[in-house]
C-alpha cells in the first residue's frame, strides 16, 4: 500500500491545524508498515507569502517521511483578497468570482502535472484541507477511483462554493474528524456515491501535566480558566475575554484569572489586564502543566472539525467549557460527559459558577473525558481505522 497525502504546505515547525494532523498520521501509518509520501508546495506555511518558494524544489525527508515539493504559480493577490474579504463577510459571489478565487489561491501546476503523470505509482491520494487550490485542482488532476478528501469542514461560506459542491462529489471517499463534520458535509454535498468514514484524530494518551510546575514557573497562585490555542477573532477569543471581564465585574470578590496561551496576538483591554494574563506561546509540556493546573479549559470557537486541546485537557484530568453553537465541540462534550457548553453570557456565567462550586463533580467531568479519549482516540485505534479503511478502498 502506497499513499500520497497532498497538502498546501508542510514543514517541521508548523504548529496546529491540518499540518500537525498530517505529520502525526503519516508517522503512525509509516510505523504500521504503510508507504507514505507527502506531496506539497515550496511555500513555508499558511502565514507566509504564498508567492514565495521558501523550500527547495524536490524531495526531502521530514520526520522520517518523504516529502516531494513543487514550486507555486505566481498569484494575483489583490484579486484573491477582494473576493476572500467578501466570503469572510458571508457575501454571495458569482461563479466567475469562484474561479478567480481558486485560480489566485495557492497553486502549483507542476504538482498537478506530477499527479496526472504518476498516479499509477500510488494506491490513493489523500487531499487536505478542502478549501485550497492544491486540493481543488489536485482532485481534478487525480483519477476518481484514487481521490480521497480529508476536508476539515467548518460551517462557513467557503464550504458552500458551487465549484466545491460540483467537484467533491466526484471522488472515491471522504474522511471526517467527527460525526457533526460528516453531517455538515452531507447537508452541503450530494455524497451518496462517495465512501465515507469518521476516523478522528489520534492522541498520545501518555501525556501528563504537572500543576505545581506550571504555578511555580509562571508565578500564578490564583485559580484560573485556561484558553489554549491561536488568539484571533476566528477562534472567538474576543468573546471569551469579553465574557470573562463581565464575570469579574459581576463577581468583585473573585480571584479567578483567565490565562491565555498560544500563538497570535489580541489586545487585552486595560481594565482587564489585572485578571487576563496572556503568556504567549509556551512549549508543549508547559501547555500540559497549565491544563493540569486550570480549573477548566474554555474552548469558545464556533468552527471546529476537531479540537486537540479539548482532548489534551481531558487527558490532563480537567473538564472543558465550549460554545454551544459549535456542533463538533458540544457533541464531544455530550458524548464524553466531560464538561458543559454555553450560548450566551448568562449561560457562560452559570456554567462557570457551577463548576467552581462543585469541585468533586467538576473533577468527575475531567475523568469522564479522560476515559473518552482513551477509548476513542488512542493512536493504535486511529491507525487501525485508517489502515482498514484504506485497504477496503484499494480492494474495491
Amino acid at each position: 500500500m502506497k499513499i500520497a497525502f497532498v497538502i498546501p504546505w508542510y514543514g517541521e515547525n508548523i504548529k496546529g491545524g491540518a499540518e500537525m494532523e498530517l505529520r502525526q498520521v503519516s508517522q503512525h501509518l509509516r510505523q504500521a508498515g504503510v508507504q507514505v509520501e507527502i506531496l506539497t508546495t515550496c511555500v513555508k506555511s499558511f502565514d507566509s507569502n504564498w508567492n514565495q518558494n521558501y523550500y527547495a524544489e524536490g524531495t526531502a525527508v521530514v520526520y522520517n517521511v518523504p516529502v516531494r515539493r513543487f514550486p507555486v504559480r505566481i498569484r494575483n493577490v489583490r484579486a484573491f483578497d477582494n473576493i476572500n474579504r467578501r466570503l469572510l463577510q458571508g457575501a454571495q459571489i458569482s461563479l466567475h468570482e469562484e474561479k478567480t478565487f481558486l485560480q489566485e489561491m495557492v497553486n502549483s501546476p507542476a504538482l498537478y502535472k506530477y499527479i496526472q503523470e504518476n498516479h499509477q505509482l500510488y494506491d490513493l491520494f489523500i487531499f487536505m484541507p478542502y478549501m485550497f487550490g492544491t486540493t481543488f485542482f489536485g482532485v481534478l488532476s487525480c483519477p476518481t477511483d484514487k481521490a480521497v478528501l480529508l476536508p476539515c469542514f467548518h460551517n462557513e461560506s467557503y464550504a458552500r462554493l458551487t465549484l466545491f459542491r460540483q467537484t467533491y462529489i466526484n471522488i472515491k471517499a471522504m474522511l471526517f474528524n467527527s460525526a457533526p463534520e460528516q453531517e455538515l458535509a452531507n447537508k452541503l454535498y450530494d455524497l451518496q456515491e462517495v465512501e465515507q468514514a469518521v476516523i478522528g484524530l489520534g492522541m498520545d494518551t501518555d501525556i501528563k501535566g504537572y500543576s505545581d510546575a506550571f504555578r511555580q514557573k509562571f508565578n500564578i497562585s490564583d485559580p484560573f480558566v485556561l484558553y489554549a490555542g491561536r488568539k484571533d477573532e476566528g477562534k472567538n477569543v474576543d468573546t471569551l475575554v469579553k465574557y470573562f471581564s463581565e464575570y469579574r465585574l459581576r463577581h468583585t470578590d473573585s480571584k479567578l484569572k483567565l490565562v491565555l496561551i498560544g500563538g497570535g496576538y489580541m489586545t487585552v483591554p486595560e481594565s482587564a489586564k489585572e485578571f487576563v494574563l496572556d503568556l504567549g506561546f509556551v512549549d508543549t509540556q508547559d501547555k500540559y502543566n497549565a491544563m493540569a493546573a486550570a480549573e477548566l479549559l474554555c474552548q469558545p470557537s464556533k468552527n471546529e472539525s476537531f479540537s486537540i486541546v479539548i482532548m489534551e485537557s481531558w487527558l490532563c484530568g480537567r473538564p472543558v467549557l465550549v460554545h454551544g453553537k459549535c456542533p463538533v465541540t458540544s457533541d464531544f462534550v455530550r458524548r464524553a460527559q466531560g464538561g458543559l457548553y454555553f450560548n450566551d453570557y448568562y449561560e457562560f456565567e452559570g456554567c462557570l459558577e457551577w463548576m467552581l462550586r462543585n469541585p468533586d463533580k467538576t473533577a468527575l467531568l475531567g475523568q469522564n473525558g479522560n476515559g473518552f479519549v482513551r477509548e476513542n482516540f488512542d493512536w493504535n485505534i486511529i491507525t487501525r481505522k485508517y489502515v482498514t479503511f484504506f485497504e477496503r478502498l484499494i480492494e474495491g
